[in-house]
Formats: structure tokens, C-alpha cells, sequence
């Protein structure tokens, strides 16, 4: 077992087996409503504490309290009213306390409907609570995202991911029905900015890894839906740490009717880069200001402008880099002297005005116009020497692991000038009827892209005095893109959807079907989306659901599907299309008196008219044309409960694979003076990966739940990787599996209800807690892509391309302090 190993187990044992406090009571009980039924979720708490838990599908709940003074116990649930009891003294004592809570008539048809409506789709609703105290290096809730079931990632300086298959392209994101983008450009986490998720201004979190409804498109792979809040009061919130800072405020005015919700953020992985490998001075400034106001015109509609300005700049001069690699037999070295520098830009802005409509309380309508700017600017003269040795790999050697034998040595020259303005404008119309028993939602709108680029890319590779491809008469590049292209074009979406509730004596229904319709009008190309979905609850003792999803999603070309490597665009590449059919079910159970569920699905996409791609790091190379049919098929499995009391974690776990075909290729083949053709069939695509586990896992110490552990660990097993310098998308090698820890240690310095003296300035917060958090605790080497080496020749006269790895960060620690008021 290795230190980090070690630590994590010492970690655990220690915030789970503490010694118990004298004063610690416990109350225990049942919550039912007025006709004797067990109410499922409620939430009971210590008002003005953090104590806290929720009732079990059977209506009971325990919990245990560990304040010194009297406290009024809080019992709420939406649909129902809250009740509230005083405790005097319960030291030492375990209590009974039964509730009966009456409806809150105006708002239980509503919320009953919605709660069953929400189980019965294909999102999952990610909980909120403690969201800013998991350790992660990105700041943002994508760090959770990636512990879900079916979703996988290898970076952890991006916040980019794929599910059940899919790229980074594949995946949507709406932040109050607004569909988000990101920059073009990026080639790499390092440069990789803010994502667009403000955390500090979230509301809810919702999220689809595939069946998804008609509501959602143009995109094969997942949902992420954000909702921000609208603010009741005036409130706020401060944090820092090495990695940056985050404020936040809201509020609104004295007749309600105006609310605002604004936040700034600043990011700087200087700190993490440093530990890479390749030395040199980094500097990344990335900053963001958002901002949702809300104006009430009437009880009946209101208007919205939700506005984002990001400036994200990433500085890098390379000073030296130092790589051990190879086998054990054969252990190497590659040490490279850089010269040169890089400086990249990615300015982005967006603004959407939303006027809402309520004729009833049944029916809401939603105009929404929106517009995005990206202005992305990439360029770089990095000269590269490098020296390739052989180590010493003999034990009790006098020089061992030492250099003994060069194998090579030579030097690039890498250089870009790469510029892209886009634009992105789109008018929407949403509505929604919400029945009792019947939910429909239809919608239309158009989106107008513009998008200017100029690409001058190029790279020298010497080798041993000779240029790489050699020529005897001429000095040839290894490679070179130069393009410069004007991409202009519309697309024009409705959908329409109907989901009806029904029952019979004992189970009941849920039956969604849908349409959504696009026409592109670049390439005059009509795409049918036909969806449906049908759950059913048994009314079975155990509290199970289970669902069947099946629809067409298609992916209209934008602009990078539609650039091939040498930098031109195809303008008329078809959309990329993905059949689903998704199959499972949810169990709700209690466990140690607990609240659980356990949801497992399995999954079949069969894919056509795919563009096949190669990635290096974040960034995805496109062939540009339609040129390959494939498949994903897999299981995603995931428990989620109060594995702790009072602190929710989960575990998923999927096992995926994906394959593409491209028709009508082959290569040949000669050996022993025979040629053959081979003709490849299916083969991995780049997110083929067989096997991903997610934890997120949440303890305190037992008798003071102010001191809290967190922790993340991801793994995933070896994802294909195809060398730029071969043409064929077949030929593939896998990297080494990707394993992540990550643990933060939090306590609270000010509780909400602490009294402070009048001199204090810390009297003016609600709350301030203090993180220490360990990125990487295992200090484990993950390889994000490969720096490719070529020689002339070796030792024996033989030309050699070597596959050095370039590793993602080391093991770092931070500390961070959040204030809210």
C-alpha cells in the first residue's frame, strides 16, 4: 500500500471512529400526512444549525443533534406546510417525535405532478447542498458531472467530458433555456478557461446521458440543464484560494418586482501548470462576469436578460522539459531546451433578453433572443532541441538510471497564427401546459451563425542535421495547414411533445412522445427527430420505476465537424445521426435507517453518416466528411444515499464500447514479398473506454459535523490514442488508464446563528468555513496525449518515431476560505 493510499485510509478511519461527545441527543420518528401516509423526503432540521436529515420512503427519520443549546426543530416538505417544535433539553437522550403535516393545497398539484413527472424522465436532478466544498481544480460542478454514471474524463484542467461514447461536441448545455457555447480554438486544458457554469448562482442541476426528450437538441450525447435562482433577499458570497477568487451577489428591490443575481470570477492555474512537466513561466488569466436580472412587468409575465463576458488568457514561455519513458528493459529519456513563447486569447460574450407569459396557472409561454461572440486568437514560435538517451536500468550500478547512451537528438519548430471571429444569434418561442394528468411542451426557433477563421499552422521537424520528411534537394515541413474560410448559415427547429399520466387499481403510467423537426438551410437538409418514452411504477411494497426510451437525435454540422485537417470546410457535410434505445429502472429503499436509490440503465446507439475524428489532448480533429457508420452499447449503473448520515455520496459505475467502421477503406500490406489488402472493419473510437467508476464521497467527524472530509476519485480504463503521423483512424494504441484523487478537509469558523462581539468584523457574515484540499493525492502520472519524436536512425541504422508522454499535474494542495453574507 502507497503513502497516498495510506493517507486516505487513516483519513476515513479517523472522521469515522471519534470519540462521542458528552450533550449528544438523538429524536427519532415518523412523518405522515393528514390520511396516516408515510411522506417521503421530508426534510428535518435544526433551524439555524446545519443538523439535518430527510425521511426515508417509510416516513421515518433519525437525527442526531450536537448543540449545547435549546433548538426549534424544522419539519418541511414541498406540498406541505412546515411544522415546527421547541427543545428544551435533550442532552444524553433519544426522543420520539411523530409529525403529521397538512397540504399546502395551493402548491401541492403542482409540485406532486412535477416530482413524478421528473422521476419518470430521463434526467437525474444532481443535489446542491455542500456543491462549494468538493475539491476540484476546474471551480465549477463539471468536477461532479464526471462522477455520474456514463460520463467519463481524462483532464482535469478541462472541463470537458464525454458520455456513453460521445466527444466533447456531443454534449448540450442550456442555463435558463438558453443553449450554451464554448470557444473553437482551444487545444488543450492549459488554455482552457472558465466554463460557463457559474456555480455561485445555481439554483438546480439537471442532467440527461441520453433518451432525452424533443425539448432538447441539436446534439447526440447528453443534457446538462442549469437553472439560476431568482433571488428572495439580498445576499452574497466571498471565496479565495490559490487557484483564484469568486464574489457573488443578489437581491432585490422593496416591491420584489426587480431581482438581480450577478457574480465575478477569477482563475489562475499557474499554480497547478508548475507542476507539469515542461518548465517554464505560465501565465493564465482567466475572468468572467455574469449576470441575471429579472423585472416583474405583472403576476403574469415578467422579463429576463442573463449577460456573460469572459476574457481568457493564457501566456506560456518553455523553458526545459524532462521525460523518463519506455520500458523496463529499455528505460529512455527525452530532455528538451525550448526557445520561443506562446500567447493565446479567448474573448467571449453573450447576452439574452427573455420576456415570460403566464395567461394561466397551467400554461406559460417564453420569447427568448440571445446572442453570442467568440474572438479567439492562437499563436505561437516555440523552438524545441531535444536529446533522447538510454537509462542505466541495471540494479546496484554505480550509474543507475543515469544517461549511458544517446539514440538520437534533434529539434522542431512549431508556429501558428490562428484567428477566429464567430457569431451566434437565435430567436426562440418555448411553451408548456402542466396537467394533472396530462404535459405538453411545443417550441420553434431560428439560429444564425457567422463564422470568420484564417489558420496558418505549420511544424519543422530536424533530425540528426536532416529535415523530417527528408529530401536531399529541398527542406520539407512535417506539416502545414493554411486556410481561411467565411461560414455563414441558418437552421430552423420546431418540436412538439405530449407526455400523459394514467393508472389502474394498482400501477401507473407515464407515455412521452414527441417530434422535433430541423432544416438547415447551408445544405437544404430536412432532419425528422421522432422520441418517445414510456416509465411505469408498479404498485409494488417496494418503491421501484422503471423506463424505456427510444428516438433519432441528430447533429447538425457547426463549425469544427466541417474543417478537415488541412483546414478547409465542407459545406455539404449531412448531420451526424444516433438512434437510442434505453432501458432501466430506479429502486428507493431505506438502508441503517437511511434514504437510498439505486438506478441502473442499459443503452444501444447505432450511429450513421459519423464524421471520424482524432484527439489530441481537448482538442478534436474532424476528416470532415461522412465517412463511417458505428455503435455504442453499454450499462451505467449508480447508488446514491446517505452512506454517512446527513451527507449524501454516490457511487456509478458503466461499462461501455464503441465502435466505428469506415466503408470502403482498406491499406496494404507486404510481407515476405506478398502484398495483401486488409480492409480494417470495425475499430475503437477515440472514447472507447470499457470500464469508468465515479465516487463522491462526503463524512464529518460524528460528534462535530463542522469538520467535514470530501472526496472525489475517478478512474477510467485505457482509451485509444492514434498518432498524427499515420492516416488511418484504425490505427490505434491505448494510454494508460486515468486515475484521480482528490480530498478536501473543510470546518466552519462562523455558524449563522454565532454571536459575535460588536468589534468583530466577522459579525456581518452568516457563515465562513476554511478548505484544505489535495489534488492528486496519489501522486499518479496520468498521460493526457504523446509528444512525437522521430530519428533518422538509431543505433542500428534504423529510422524511429518514439511516443513520449506528456503527463497531467502532480500532487498539489490548496486552500481555500468562502464567506457568505
Amino acid at each position: 500500500m502507497n503513502s497516498g493510499l495510506k493517507l486516505i485510509v487513516v483519513v476515513l478511519l479517523f472522521t469515522r471512529f471519534s470519540f462521542a461527545v458528552s450533550g449528544q441527543g438523538t429524536i427519532f420518528g415518523t412523518i405522515k400526512d393528514a390520511e396516516g401516509k408515510a411522506v417521503f423526503l421530508a426534510n428535518i432540521a435544526a433551524k439555524g444549525y446545519k443538523s439535518g436529515t430527510m425521511s426515508d420512503s417509510e416516513g421515518k427519520y433519525e437525527l442526531q443533534l450536537s448543540e449545547k443549546g435549546p433548538v426549534i426543530i424544522v419539519v418541511s416538505c414541498i406540498g406541505f406546510l412546515n411544522q415546527e417544535i421547541s427543545l428544551e433539553n435533550f442532552a444524553g437522550i433519544r426522543k420520539e417525535l411523530n409529525f403529521e403535516l397538512e397540504e399546502n393545497i395551493a402548491e401541492l398539484d403542482e409540485v406532486s405532478v412535477s416530482a413524478r413527472y421528473e422521476r419518470a424522465s430521463a434526467f437525474s436532478r444532481i443535489d446542491l447542498k455542500d456543491m462549494q466544498l468538493v475539491p476540484n481544480t476546474t471551480g465549477g460542478i463539471e468536477s461532479l458531472i464526471k462522477t455520474l454514471p456514463g460520463v467519463s474524463s481524462n483532464n482535469e484542467l478541462s472541463s470537458q467530458y464525454s458520455v456513453r461514447g460521445g466527444n466533447y461536441d456531443e454534449n448540450l448545455i442550456y442555463v435558463n433555456d438558453i443553449e450554451i457555447y464554448r470557444p473553437f480554438l482551444v487545444r488543450s486544458g492549459q488554455q482552457e478557461g472558465l466554463s460557463f457554469i457559474n456555480s455561485d448562482l445555481i439554483s438546480s442541476i439537471r442532467f440527461s446521458a441520453g433518451g432525452f426528450d424533443s425539448r432538447f437538441g441539436d446534439k447526440m450525447s447528453s443534457v446538462l440543464d442549469i437553472t439560476y435562482r431568482k433571488p428572495q433577499e439580498t445576499a452574497g458570497s466571498l471565496s479565495a484560494s490559490l487557484l483564484g477568487g469568486t464574489v457573488h451577489l443578489e437581491g432585490t428591490d422593496k416591491s420584489k418586482k426587480f431581482t438581480y443575481l450577478a457574480g465575478i470570477r477569477y482563475k489562475t492555474t499557474a499554480y497547478l501548470l508548475n507542476s507539469l512537466q515542461t518548465q517554464g513561466n505560465y501565465s493564465p488569466k482567466f475572468s468572467d462576469f455574469q449576470g441575471l436580472f429579472t423585472y416583474s412587468l405583472s403576476e403574469k409575465s415578467e422579463l429576463s436578460f442573463l449577460g456573460n463576458m469572459a476574457l481568457n488568457q493564457y501566456n506560456f514561455i518553455p523553458k526545459e522539459s524532462n521525460t523518463e519513458f519506455g520500458t523496463t528493459n529499455k528505460p529512455l529519456n527525452l530532455i528538451i531546451y525550448y526557445e520561443g513563447q506562446e500567447k493565446d486569447r479567448f474573448y467571449t460574450y453573450m447576452g439574452a433578453l427573455s420576456y415570460k407569459y403566464a395567461p394561466t396557472p397551467r400554461v406559460w409561454m417564453k420569447f427568448i433572443t440571445s446572442g453570442f461572440n467568440t474572438l479567439e486568437s492562437e499563436t505561437f514560435d516555440i523552438l524545441g532541441e531535444y536529446l533522447i538517451n538510454e537509462l542505466d536500468n541495471k540494479i546496484g550500478s554505480e550509474t543507475y538510471g543515469d544517461s549511458i547512451l544517446n539514440i538520437g537528438i534533434g529539434g522542431f519548430l512549431n508556429h501558428a497564427r490562428n484567428y477566429l471571429n464567430a457569431y451566434v444569434y437565435s430567436a426562440n418561442y418555448l411553451g408548456e401546459y402542466n396537467g394533472s394528468r396530462h404535459k405538453m411542451k411545443w417550441g420553434a426557433g431560428y439560429q444564425y451563425n457567422r463564422i470568420s477563421d484564417k489558420l496558418s499552422e505549420w511544424e519543422m521537424i530536424d533530425s540528426t542535421g536532416f529535415s523530417v520528411p527528408f529530401d536531399s534537394e529541398t527542406i520539407e515541413l512535417n506539416s502545414v495547414v493554411k486556410s481561411e474560410n467565411e461560414l455563414v448559415s441558418g437552421k430552423y427547429t420546431a418540436y412538439f411533445q405530449d407526455t400523459r399520466a394514467f393508472r389502474d387499481l394498482t400501477h401507473e403510467y407515464f407515455l412521452t412522445a414527441g417530434m422535433r423537426v430541423t432544416y438547415l438551410d447551408l445544405n437544404k437538409q430536412v432532419l425528422l427527430s421522432p422520441r418517445f418514452s414510456f416509465s411505469i411504477k408498479p404498485g409494488w411494497e417496494k418503491d421501484l420505476m422503471f423506463h424505456i426510451s427510444s428516438g433519432v437525435y441528430f447533429q447538425p454540422p457547426f463549425y469544427r465537424e466541417m474543417r478537415d485537417p488541412e483546414g478547409n470546410v465542407n459545406k455539404d457535410l449531412k448531420a451526424q445521426r444516433s438512434f437510442h434505445i434505453v432501458a432501466g429502472g430506479d429502486y428507493i429503499f431505506t438502508a441503517w435507517e437511511r434514504p437510498f436509490k439505486l438506478t441502473a440503465e442499459m443503452y444501444y446507439k447505432n450511429l450513421a453518416n459519423l464524421v471520424p475524428y482524432k484527439v489530441d489532448n481537448v482538442r478534436i480533429k474532424y476528416a470532415g466528411e461522412n465517412m463511417a457508420k458505428g455503435y455504442a452499447a453499454g450499462i451505467d449503473m449508480k447508488i446514491n444515499g446517505e452512506f454517512v448520515r446527513n451527507a449524501e455520496s454516490w457511487v456509478s459505475l458503466s461499462i461501455m464500447q464503441t465502435r466505428e467502421d469506415i466503408e470502403g477503406d482498406y491499406y496494404f500490406v507486404t510481407k515476405d514479398n506478398v502484398t495483401r489488402k486488409i480492409e480494417p472493419g470495425y475499430y475503437p473510437r477515440p472514447t472507447d473506454q470499457l470500464f469508468n467508476f465515479g465516487l463522491y464521497f462526503q463524512d464529518y467527524l460524528p460528534n462535530n459535523p463542522d469538520y467535514k472530509v470530501h472526496l472525489n476519485f475517478l478512474y477510467g480504463s485505457r482509451l485509444p490514442y492514434s498518432s498524427p503521423t499515420v492516416n488511418r483512424y484504425d490505427a490505434v494504441f491505448r494510454i494508460p488508464a486515468y486515475r484521480r484523487v482528490d480530498i478536501g478537509f473543510s470546518k466552519v469558523l462562523k455558524k449563522e446563528d454565532s454571536m459575535l462581539s460588536a468589534g468583530n468584523p466577522f459579525r456581518y457574515f452568516n457563515n465562513i468555513w476554511i478548505s484544505a484540499e489535495i489534488f492528486n493525492l496519489l501522486d499518479i502520472n496520468n498521460t493526457i496525449s504523446y509528444h512525437w519524436v522521430r530519428t533518422i536512425s538509431d543505433q542500428e541504422g534504423v529510422p524511429g518515431v518514439y511516443a513520449v508522454p506528456n503527463y497531467l499535474t502532480s500532487r498539489r494542495f490548496n486552500i481555500k476560505l468562502t464567506a457568505r453574507f
